[in-house]
């Protein structure tokens, strides 16, 4: 079934994406709790120039995403944390420690819920981070974690 949805759903789509899903959750879910429409001829013409912007704008998080990959590829980030003398970290490193140094040291926007990393990062060394971006493409960021 073909909805219009009209507000942000995590996993499903943004405001204003037309989206195909299967019937009961449709009926079940997304209707009956006014989340979205069913996209009619009349209702497409309604939301014409939002379902347009909304386009426009998936076009654009593309770009930047294309983008933000070419600056991500063999990038680092460097943590200064307190340590024990066994190299443990006092307070583990989290995606939204992650997310802040990105836009601060590469200068790249990426939501905390875009951020995954394995294990919490509880010790010195080199780390790994997963980035999910906007086109379906993941890099990986090297997370280096240094002691004060």
């Amino acid at each position: 079934m073909e909805l219009l949805l009209l507000e942000d759903i995590p996993g499903v789509g943004q405001k204003n994406d037309i989206i195909v899903v299967k019937n009961g959750f449709a009926l079940n879910n997304l209707l009956p709790r006014r989340r979205a429409l069913i996209a009619t001829p009349t209702v497409r013409r309604r939301y014409a120039e939002q379902i347009r912007n909304r386009a426009e704008e998936r076009q654009h998080e593309v770009e930047l995403s294309r983008s933000a990959a070419g600056v991500l590829q063999d990038a680092a980030i460097t943590f200064t944390k307190k340590a024990s003398k066994t190299g443990k970290l006092y307070a583990a490193i989290s995606e939204n420690e992650i997310s802040e140094a990105l836009s601060e040291q590469l200068s790249v926007e990426i939501p905390e819920v875009n951020v995954t990393i394995e294990e919490a990062i509880k010790s010195t060394g080199s780390h790994t981070a997963r980035i999910k971006l906007a086109d379906g493409q993941e890099a990986d960021v090297k997370v280096e974690v240094v002691a004060e």
